[in-house]
């Protein structure tokens, strides 16, 4: 993107003075091109003309994003930040740096990653061509990624153990790729992205799906109720290898006879009637 200003000035330094001003630049950051050259006036009376000059400075997606950048952080109460950008092809890297500039990350980076996607647009506008800018403050990228990639191997190996999926918190696309390539190290653990807009997550889980899970049994039959039928409880009689609630009571064995006389029958009542005589 080219950025330029035309300007007019009574010699082609004053000219080029002017045109930068115009830009908002110094001399030494623009490149100018004189038009026309300055005609002094004939006898000192007639004809005559300034020179003049046009001024122009060559903006890169980068640059253009970092100018936006530093104008928002302005309005966001930040005095003098710095500004480090790594230009590549087609992307760039701009780390901010200052005082008290911390806040400007926001809750698990939410606030970072809308002024990178704002400075994204701004870029991709320069020239009219896809252009990705990523934004850092104090190494923040660095330290999230390496928090992602022991998650996503921890929550792997949780699936892989127990059987079970596993539903990540909602992420954008950049830190749901360092999920699912942290997941692919981890042997027998698969992941995939469900869900919709914000609302996108990571979900691991088993390469062979969920195992079934063991049900535990509850309620008034649950395991121990001996009141249950058939209860797995009861004691087995060693005796019989039988339950011992299935089996029939033994008659008691009878005592063996002595050799005793026979017992003499005696009539009548043990305790007669007693009579009393009378005088």
């Amino acid at each position: 993107m080219i950025k330029e200003a035309i300007a007019t000035g009574e010699t082609v330094e004053l000219a080029k003075e002017a045109a930068c001003r115009e830009l908002g630049v110094e001399s030494y950051e623009a490149e100018f091109e004189v038009l026309e050259l300055p005609e002094k006036k004939k006898f000192g009376l007639f004809g005559g003309s300034p020179a003049k000059v046009r001024a122009f400075i060559k903006t890169s997606p980068a640059q253009a994003a970092a100018a936006y950048l530093k104008e928002i952080l302005s309005y966001m109460g930040v005095e003098n930040p710095e500004f480090s950008v790594e230009e590549e092809e087609s992307s760039a890297v701009i780390t901010i740096s200052g005082e008290d500039i911390g806040f400007v990350i926001g809750h698990r980076g939410e606030t970072l990653d809308a002024l990178q996607y704002l400075a994204g647009l701004v870029s991709n506008h320069v020239e009219n061509s896809y252009y990705r800018i990523t934004l850092d403050i104090g190494n923040y990228r660095e330290k999230r990624k390496d928090t992602l990639d022991i998650l996503g191997r921890k929550m792997a190996a949780k699936a892989v153990r127990t059987g079970r999926n596993v539903s990540l918190e909602p992420m954008n696309p950049y830190e749901r790729r360092i999920i699912h390539t942290a997941v692919q190290e981890v042997e027998g653990a698969k992941s995939w992205s469900e869900g919709e807009d914000t609302g996108r997550h990571v979900v691991i889980g088993p390469v062979d799906g969920e195992r079934p899970q063991r049900r535990e049994s509850s309620g008034r039959y649950g395991r121990g109720d001996r009141n249950f039928k058939g209860n797995r409880s009861r004691r087995p009689d060693r005796s019989s290898g039988e339950y011992a609630s299935r089996r029939e009571p033994l008659e008691k064995p009878e005592a063996p006879k002595e050799n005793v006389a026979p017992r003499q029958e005696i009539k009548g009542a043990l305790y007669g009637r007693i009579d009393v005589k009378r005088n």
